[in-house]
């Protein structure tokens, strides 16, 4: 936007001077008023003076933005002073104080707080880091000089060669909304360098990715970083080893040219770490197959902390109600019970879906997809897509934000704009569109045939069925192919299929209960780390997590893995064929009051759901202790015929 057009002469007050920050304040508030922008001066005033309780307005550079966002504004401007002697202007800790000579008072409407705000704002500052435009707006005699220079069009900067005569220092800048501090950060960093005659780059981490990517040759070349940020530094593996320095993002704003020479003296006292050499200056971009099995598991590891609490919430309700004989508050409408019934029937019912379709969006196309993933996912429960239509609607949703990315792009100046509005609305438009009425409904079709073929099967099928999640659950022990089968068995759940998640449920314990079965019996045959494992893992299987049993699986693991799929086949196909369902995930051991009997009553289910998970364990240990105790044996065969 052009941001003179929400300003003009007669909001300006140039080269004159106020005893205090509240008088300036009052005194361009009134050139609002009478400039008809206002339509309640003492509410914009609450406004405006609650903002400056919040936290500081003074910028640095003798700058300071103070505004208001209130619907007291009747339609979006801003009044200038420019001051002849610098005024105290008291930030949020009382003993603080800044030197001000340039004052910018915003007016915004509440509708625009997310938008023209920001705009104007980022404008502003990066145009006014230019020591040279600052000093002519503060030297401006008329308010048609000021307009001119704010009107100017910023020169592009050409990427500079690096100079391997003076010293380099990389660095990033990234604040939560990624947008003003950000790139102004970046700006004073840069001219500081100049002024220090140090090479300073700056990788701009915002709210649209990651821009001006560090090369290689930079980041091998440099002596130090500087972190100046208030999220975490996205791809930091990159600087392992450089020495480092941690700032606030808008502390280079007032002494970026101090933070550079920290930079060069922790470069003089680092210590000697291994710098790992970058030879890319930018990621490879990834197979296609490779990336959708990436996106799909970057979804669900975030769906999961909501299945874990929210199952676990459901789980625990239910069995309050069944040991307290609470039946009857449970089912009642407003009822305490009943309240965590649905706070975890939400998270499950509600959120799963919509925070899988976002989450796998955002991992193809960073922070802008996770709005239009969240319509995606909000749309498959719309149209009763379910699981796979969360898949679905997260891959659409992260590759059409990817396209907007990359062939709709402002200047810096608009980014706030793009990325709190233009990007949202036109990604959940077009991708709930593609959703609610074009791709959603075949893969609501597909998902239903699913769901009629998996209540197809029986007898011999459901063994089988068992048998393959069995090995699908244990093979990798939560990587890829163990994810698979969650997704399949949660998808199933979803669509009101229950038997494949009481199969993954009750195999999920056969690899922990392995390890502890198995260093106890024969605690020779195995290496004294692996019986510390195992004196655990079993509380892991309680819960649910796999994961335990991976140090042994990584020390040996064709007979450790080997040993597991035994087992795990037979407990999948003892619970696939006994017919034993269980609609709520993530409730570990609980999980054994929550069955779907299938007709044998609560106490059979419960006994040959954990049974089966038992037997499994039992089966996987002989086999683990007989393949361990045979190559022991021929380890010593070896070493006597040695001898």
């Amino acid at each position: 936007m052009k941001i003179t057009t929400l300003t003009n002469t007669a909001l300006m007050a140039l080269k004159t001077s106020f005893s205090s920050k509240e008088e300036a304040i009052y005194a361009l508030t009134d050139k609002l008023d009478e400039a008809g922008k206002l339509n309640d001066k003492k509410a914009f005033l609450e406004a405006v003076f609650a903002r400056e309780e919040e936290g500081p307005t003074a910028l640095g550079e003798g700058l300071a933005v103070p505004h208001g966002k209130t619907d007291a504004v009747k339609e979006a401007s801003f009044a200038v002073a420019t001051l002849k002697q610098d005024l105290k202007w008291k930030v949020v800790d009382e003993y603080e104080e800044e030197e001000v000579n340039l004052i910018f008072l915003l007016a915004i409407p509440n509708a625009e707080a997310g938008s023209t705000h920001i705009q104007v704002l980022t404008e502003l500052t990066t145009t006014l880091v230019d020591d040279d435009i600052r000093a002519a707006v503060l030297n401006a005699n008329t308010a048609d000089e000021v307009l001119a220079l704010l009107d100017g069009k910023k020169v592009v900067k050409a990427q500079v060669e690096l100079d391997k005569s003076k010293p380099t220092v990389v660095c990033v800048t990234a604040c939560p909304a990624g947008i003003a501090h950000t790139y102004m950060s970046a700006e004073y960093l840069e001219k500081a360098g100049k002024k220090l005659g140090v090479n300073v780059y700056v990788e701009k981490q915002g709210a649209n990715g990651i821009e001006d990517r560090l090369t290689a040759a930079q980041l091998n070349q440099a002596v130090a970083c500087v972190f100046a940020t208030e999220v975490a530094v996205k791809d930091i593996e990159r600087f392992e080893g450089i020495p480092r320095v941690e700032t606030p993002v808008a502390e280079p704003i007032k002494h970026a040219e101090r933070i550079i020479n920290q930079a060069l003296e922790a470069a003089k006292n680092g210590d000697s770490i291994e710098r790992v050499k970058q030879t890319e200056d930018a990621p490879k971009k990834l197979p296609i197959k490779t990336e959708l099995k990436r996106a799909l598991l970057s979804g669900i590891s975030f769906a999961v902390p909501l299945i874990v609490a929210g199952g676990s919430v459901l789980a625990i309700a239910v069995l309050i109600a069944q040991i307290f004989d609470l039946q009857d508050v449970y089912a009642t409408d407003g009822s305490w019970l009943w309240m965590y019934r649905k706070l975890g029937g939400g998270m499950l019912g509600t959120l799963m879906v919509p925070v899988l379709a976002a989450y796998t969006a955002f991992s193809i196309a960073d922070k802008p997809a996770l709005g239009p993933g969240f319509a995606a996912g909000l749309a498959a429960n719309l149209i009763g897509s379910g699981f796979l239509g969360g898949v679905v609607g997260g891959l659409i949703a992260g590759y059409v934000m990817r396209w907007i990315k990359e062939n709709l792009r402002l200047s810096p100046a608009f980014n706030g704009f793009l990325t709190f509005y233009l990007y949202p609305v036109i990604g959940t438009l077009v991708v709930g569109s593609l959703m609610l009425f074009v791709i959603g409904k075949p893969v609501a079709f597909l998902n239903q045939g699913l769901t009629d073929w998996l209540n197809s099967l029986s007898g011999t099928n459901t063994l089988l069925l068992g048998a393959i999640i069995g090995i699908f659950v244990s093979f990798d022990l939560g990587g890829p192919v163990n994810k698979a089968s969650y997704a399949f068995c949660l998808g199933a759940m979803a669509n009101g299929v229950y038997g494949p998640y009481a199969i993954f449920g009750s195999v999920k314990m056969v690899s922990a209960f392995t390890v502890t079965f198995s260093t106890m019996i024969a605690p020779r045959l195995f290496k004294d780390f692996e019986i510390e494992v195992g004196k655990s893992t079993w509380l892991l299987g309680l819960a649910g997590i796999t994961e335990g049993a991976i140090p042994m699986a990584i020390e040996d693991p064709i007979r450790v893995i080997g040993s597991f799929l035994v087992g795990s086949v037979v407990t999948g196909a003892i619970v696939g064929a006994a017919g034993i369902g269980l609609s709520t995930p993530g409730a570990g051991i609980f999980s054994i009051f929550l069955l779907h009997d299938a007709g044998v009553g609560s106490f059979m289910a419960a006994g040959i759901w954990f049974g089966a998970a038992l037997l499994g364990a039992i089966i996987s240990t002989a086999v683990l202790i007989s393949w361990r105790a045979r190559h022991a044996k021929k380890q010593n065969l070896s070493s006597v015929t040695a001898n």
